[in-house]
């Protein structure tokens, strides 16, 4: 008998996701693994308990998990789950750390080996596993559905014999991942799409998916290291403020997506800039479980203000496509999951040398790993400051070694910051073409590193 990956049903409320498909419990399965999946755990994501027994898993119940080697899920483990895992179990989750050090520690504490999928690093090698770009891709198509929906108008120009309705104005602002999926979304649906970065590259990929791209030319470019933003001037931030004031109060729609890894979100949206707005506008605020980047957006609600323009601020607007959204994930953790199985014994192990292993995990062996989480505290990287000249690609922070791994580890060894240039190229084609686009399911370019951006979108 193999190795036991358990995947549970999801125990967040309003989580509808599961960490597994069909097509991925398959793949483990050929891979030598035993497959357990908790009974309703793809429920929400429209996946019956036949489709995972077909593929080849067990359904099983929530204390399976206390016998896995792997678990795979979706958000983080809940205290009460971490007590039923084993010691040395390997834990694979989007982990939210930032904020939540006294979880991470509790991880340690419990002896599993927990990695952050978030924190893939963004390299050619790892795009199929970048859980960030994948849900962040499915947020800002959402984002433009629910705007639509809320805008309660066409959102193409229509001409009748009755008269000529005019297309909706849409302003997206970040040109990440999640920003150019809902250019590209807002665009299909037929409406006049405007959109503004900080930084000078995101114009030739708001401009490849039919949008105009809007900048003060106080701002000639605020990109930092490793494609990040960095660090506007007092100067800056106000011409560009000044700019958007007088850009937003002319919109039907805005979208903000802006989102810093371990930092709060920033205010993009002031309440005068949202009382300029006319009557029926809509904003809609991705960055909300980070504190939102529009003043008066409430995490989790739909806020009608008083000259009647709507805040939108769902919450896990990706888990609101979770059909979509499950099948992504699934693949991004089993193409990591793989890279930890040797092909030609089939033996999985966690090598703490590799490049993917030291970003992602964040305890193991009985300790806290990760160099931003060592210590008890989280230390993000701070936001690069303004600099003459190109900037230089970003270096990845030295790491500690890992402690050596417990016998137990050894035998359970074996997810705002966005690639902006992955999206704008999958999606600017059909837009030309006329053809439907795949924007969900945008990958990168062949061999180009991709790059982030912290105040360029969101995931």
């Amino acid at each position: 008998m193999g190795l036991t990956i358990f995947v549970p049903r999801e125990s967040e409320a309003g989580e509808p996701r599961v960490a597994a498909s069909p097509e991925t419990v398959k793949r483990f399965t050929g891979l030598g693994f035993d497959v357990v999946v908790e009974a309703g755990a793809g429920g929400g994501s429209r996946i019956p308990d036949d489709e995972f027994a077909n593929a080849g898993a067990k359904i099983g119940k929530a204390a399976d998990a206390g016998k896995a080697d792997i678990i795979l899920k979706v958000r983080r483990p809940s205290a009460a789950e971490l007590k039923g895992y084993k010691t040395g179990a390997a834990v694979f989750a989007a982990m939210d750390p930032y904020g939540n050090e006294g979880d991470v520690a509790a991880m340690g504490k419990a002896g599993v080996s927990a990695f952050a999928m978030e924190f893939m690093p963004r390299i050619t090698r790892a795009q199929s596993m970048d859980v960030l770009s994948s849900q962040a891709n499915l947020a800002g198509y959402q984002a433009v559905i629910d705007a639509a929906e809320a805008y309660d108008r066409a959102m193409p120009m229509m001409m009748t014999a009755a008269g000529t309705v005019p297309a909706a104005k849409v302003f997206v602002m970040g040109a990440g991942v999640a920003g150019l999926q809902a250019i590209a979304t807002a665009r299909r649906l037929g409406a006049v799409v405007t959109a503004t970065d900080v930084r000078a590259a995101a114009a030739e990929q708001v401009a490849s998916l039919g949008a105009k791209f809007v900048m003060t030319d106080a701002l000639k470019d605020a990109s930092g290291e490793g494609g990040y933003a960095r660090e506007l001037t007092e100067a800056e931030k106000k011409a560009q403020a000044e700019l958007v004031a007088g850009h937003i109060a002319k919109q039907d729609i805005v979208i903000t997506t802006a989102l810093i890894p371990g930092r709060p979100a920033p205010k993009l949206v002031d309440a005068a800039m949202v009382k300029s707005m006319r009557p029926g506008s809509v904003i809609v605020d991705l960055a909300v479980e980070r504190g939102g980047n529009v003043e008066g957006a409430k995490a989790g609600e739909v806020v009608v203000t008083a000259n009647g323009v709507k805040i939108i601020g769902h919450l896990n607007v990706a888990g609101r496509v979770a059909a979509s959204a499950s099948l992504l994930y699934a693949k991004n953790l089993y193409a990591f999951l793989e890279t930890m199985v040797d092909k030609e014994t089939k033996a999985f192990s966690i090598d703490l040398e590799d490049e993917l292993v030291k970003a992602t995990l964040l305890t193991h062996g009985g300790a806290v790993v990760h160099p931003n989480f060592a210590n008890g505290k989280s230390t993000p990287k701070p936001a690069a400051k303004p600099a003459a000249g190109k900037a230089k690609s970003a270096k990845a922070p030295a790491k500690p070694k890992a402690a050596p791994r417990s016998k137990a580890a050894a035998t359970a060894s074996k997810q705002d910051a966005v690639p902006a240039a992955d999206a704008a190229a999958k999606a600017a084609a059909p837009l030309k073409s006329g053809a439907v686009s795949k924007g969900p399911a945008a990958v990168a370019k062949r061999a180009a590193p991709r790059k982030a951006a912290a105040k360029g979108g969101k995931g």
